[in-house]
Formats: structure tokens, C-alpha cells, sequence
């Protein structure tokens, strides 16, 4: 479970704001669940999705996110990993390929989300990308509640990563604003 507690370049818990924000939101919880759920919901519902906003501003890093209070699906679930591991929450990343057509005709990307280890239920997903008409991403345990559902020629990459996948952070660092990233979102193809 250490991987998925480590503080790094990208998860940079140990900011000061990011251990203010982790322990405002973790005081008067009496388990890891409302910690988790105190810590989704801040990152869901505070932090805007840069595509939604069309922010021109790409965060890379978890301190980043929070002090521009901006990201994309990806950089959204680094604050979150670092509020939680802040926590001693073990936190990992989820990826799924879905269509992006809302922002391009007919191409795909992956989606970041996170992987939260909760002791009465075990390893279970979450999605703080940010709601909005047509999606509505819960926190209820055991019950996955994500932002989308797989379709056609979409699919979800199962493994828990203790790390984002590289194409994800390579992106963030690369382009800079919401007309690059629209047009360069990060994918993979099944094998």
C-alpha cells in the first residue's frame, strides 16, 4: 500500500496548502469514508474542469490545481490523491477511453479518476471530473456512481496506478491552453 501514499512531483501532498486543505477537511470525520467523501466532494464540486470553463490555464500538479482552483479530468484526480494520501488515504488512478466528441468531432481520450482503498469496502472508483447536465458523479460506497458509462468503442483501463500514467502528465506539461489540449487530449488504444 506504500506506493499509493507517496508523496511526488506530481502528487505534492506536501504542500502547505494542500496539508491546511487535507486536515480542514478531514476534522470532526470519524473514519476514512467521510474523509473521502469531505475530500471527493471538495474536488468535485470546488475545483472547476478546465474543459467546462474553458480555462486557459493547464494545472500539472496537484498544488497547481488547487491554487489555480482549475484542471482537467486528470489533474482534478492529482489534488484529490493528494488530499487523501495527505490523510493516509492509499489513493490510486483510473483511466477510461471515451469518445470527446463534445469538444471535437469524432475523436477519443482518456478520462482520469481515481482509485480510493476504503477499509470497510476495499478498492473502489471515483470520479471528481466536476458535474454538470448530464453528469452526475456520486460518492457511495460500495456502489460505483461515475461521471460516464462505457459505450461503444470506449472502454475502461482496469489497473489501479500508484502513478498517472506518463502520456497524461507528458500532455499536461506540454500544452497550455484549452485550444491545445482540445486538440492533443492524451489516448491509448486497446491491445
Amino acid at each position: 500500500m506504500q506506493k499509493y501514499l507517496e508523496a511526488t512531483e506530481i502528487i505534492d501532498y506536501n504542500n502547505s496548502e494542500i496539508q491546511a486543505l487535507a486536515k480542514q477537511l478531514s476534522s470532526n470525520c470519524i473514519n476514512d469514508e467521510q474523509i473521502a467523501k469531505n475530500c471527493f466532494e471538495y474536488v468535485r464540486d470546488e475545483i472547476q474542469h478546465s474543459g467546462d470553463y474553458k480555462d486557459n490555464i493547464t494545472t500539472s500538479t496537484a498544488s497547481e490545481v488547487l491554487k489555480h482552483k482549475t484542471g482537467w479530468c486528470y489533474a482534478k484526480a492529482f489534488l484529490l490523491a493528494g488530499l487523501l494520501r495527505a490523510n493516509g488515504i492509499p489513493t490510486g488512478f483510473a483511466y477510461q477511453r471515451l469518445s470527446c466528441s463534445e469538444y471535437k468531432p469524432d475523436i477519443y481520450c482518456l478520462h482520469g479518476l481515481n482509485w480510493i482503498y476504503l477499509k470497510e469496502h476495499g478498492w473502489y472508483r471515483v470520479d471528481a471530473r466536476g458535474n454538470k447536465e448530464g453528469v452526475d458523479a456520486q460518492f457511495t460506497p460500495p456502489v460505483e456512481k461515475l461521471a460516464f458509462e462505457v459505450g461503444e468503442s470506449e472502454f475502461d483501463l482496469s489497473e489501479n496506478l500508484s502513478e498517472p500514467l506518463p502520456v497524461i502528465v507528458e500532455t499536461l506539461k506540454k500544452y497550455g491552453t484549452y485550444e491545445e489540449m482540445v486538440n492533443n487530449f492524451p489516448d491509448i488504444k486497446k491491445n
